[in-house]
């Protein structure tokens, strides 16, 4: 799979996907992330990318210009480098933003199953609404909140996605029973030793070796 991530602030970047998961799986080839920094861009020396916005109102707003140019030269880019873009829906460019639908794990398992994934980390005070009605596949927000920009929910798409892809985790079968994996499943308590600690018990269902009882249990902990 391969992500691009459209941002003003690629530095945010360096950190989490320079470590843990996400790092493995780049490095074993499983993944190819690019992160771009939206400036290069820009117009004029200042390299500007945002404007006032119509109407009046506090803030900056991302410019749909700069924007269409950012994308079609990363689209250009697959073209050039003999990789394909399909018309199946492989390819999706997604923009991080507020007024975007709730994230899910369902979500995360359809995005899993893509070749190519372009995310747009909106900022400031918002980004021009052409984006949202010609330029991206779809809008996603990760919950209903206000953050200072799309940086942290891109970073939040790129692992739940990466952790599904086949071959990313130590056992594929780790991210197969987990909490999300469908709506209103939460996956059962873990424990492990020692048995017995201040007090604080293991429950015996768990210790007993009855492979159907544990199975009821996790089941009934679940919510199934």
């Amino acid at each position: 799979m391969k992500i691009d991530v459209l941002t003003l602030f690629p530095e945010m970047f360096v950190g989490p996907f320079d470590a843990s998961i996400v790092k493995r799986a780049e490095s074993r080839g499983l993944i190819q992330i690019e992160v771009h920094d939206l400036r290069k861009w820009g117009e004029s020396e200042r390299r500007n990318v945002d404007d006032r916005p119509y109407g009046g109102g506090v803030g900056m707003i991302l410019r749909v210009d700069i924007l269409d140019r950012a994308l079609r030269d990363l689209k250009l880019k697959v073209k050039s480098d003999k990789q394909s873009l399909p018309s199946d829906g492989k390819l999706k460019v997604i923009l991080l933003d507020a007024t975007g639908i709730r994230y899910t794990q369902i979500k995360a398992r359809e995005l899993s199953k893509l070749d190519h994934v372009i995310l747009i980390a909106g900022h400031y005070e918002g980004v021009d609404h052409r984006v949202h009605e010609h330029l991206v596949d779809e809008v996603i927000s990760i919950g209903d909140y206000v953050l200072t920009g799309g940086e942290i929910p891109a970073m939040v798409l790129v692992d739940s996605v990466i952790r599904l892809l086949p071959g990313v985790l130590g056992k594929d079968e780790s991210s197969a029973d987990e909490s999300h994996k469908e709506p209103g499943y939460l996956e059962y308590p873990q424990y492990t030793r020692p048995e017995d600690y201040n007090g604080w018990k293991v429950p015996k269902v768990l210790l007993g070796g009855n492979h159907k009882e544990i199975k009821n249990w996790r089941d009934e902990k679940s919510g199934l």
